[in-house]
């Protein structure tokens, strides 16, 4: 076996304690027609400048009805927030929402409240298991415990830019609303067992964006590990 092989291999099996403590996932779930919504996307933006954070902004489609269309809104990501809904016993799904490493959330423009979420997160433990690109297109996840209920494995593509977009109706109507780390693409690539597995990663559906593998407990289940590849 080549010793860069054997090297994969054993980085894989190693015990996950053995590495970093990944970065504290926060989730922020708003609309462009949320009149709430842009003091929470301001203060996500600037999460995205600490260490150790990973802020990740999901439009959701269900405004939509009401003539207020987001512009980066998807189906996907509000069964993504209807995911934490049914999993943090919540009433149903708001705007704006952060769910901070799939374990807790707070409403958006109540910042003092997710700064201390991501505190929290931060000093918990962690058991996370070892996830590495190996190219553009396989990424590998280590051993590890699985959660009851199973866990599953999701690719991420985000823009990492700051953009300002001007909305054209609703209550924020001629505002310019700030976005960061606008996700683009949510992808399931698969179940994970807590055996070391390799996953297919399918072409990006445009040019340019930032990539986060999680590994995550199955439907709206806490974060596990957070995998993003060497620069």
């Amino acid at each position: 076996m080549r010793k860069a092989a054997l090297l994969s291999l054993l980085l894989l099996l190693a015990p996950a304690a053995a590495f970093a403590r990944p970065p504290v996932v926060v989730e922020l779930f708003t609309a462009q027609g949320c009149g709430s919504c842009g003091e929470a996307n301001a203060h996500v933006a600037k999460l995205a400048e600490r260490p150790g954070v990973l802020p990740l902004t999901f439009s959701v489609d269900y405004w939509d009805y009401l003539g207020l269309e987001d512009t980066f809104a998807r189906p996907e990501f509000s069964e993504r927030q209807k995911a934490y809904v049914t999993k943090l016993k919540l009433r149903e799904p708001y705007t704006p929402q952060v769910v901070v490493d799939g374990r807790a959330q707070a409403a958006g423009r109540q910042s003092g409240r997710v700064d201390q979420l991501v505190r929290e997160a931060a000093r918990a433990p962690s058991n996370a298991p070892d996830i590495r690109f190996m190219s553009p297109r396989r990424v590998d996840v280590g051993s590890g415990r699985v959660p009851r209920g199973g866990a599953e494995v999701w690719l991420v593509r985000y823009d990492p830019r700051e953009q300002g977009v001007t909305v054209k109706s609703g209550d924020n109507r001629g505002d310019t609303i700030v976005h960061r780390n606008v996700v683009r693409e949510l992808v399931r690539l698969g179940a994970w067992r807590g055996r070391p597995t390799a996953y297919r990663i399918p072409a990006a559906e445009e040019p340019g964006l930032a990539v986060v593998v999680l590994v995550q407990g199955a439907k709206g289940g806490r974060i596990l590990g957070v995998g993003q590849p060497k620069d």
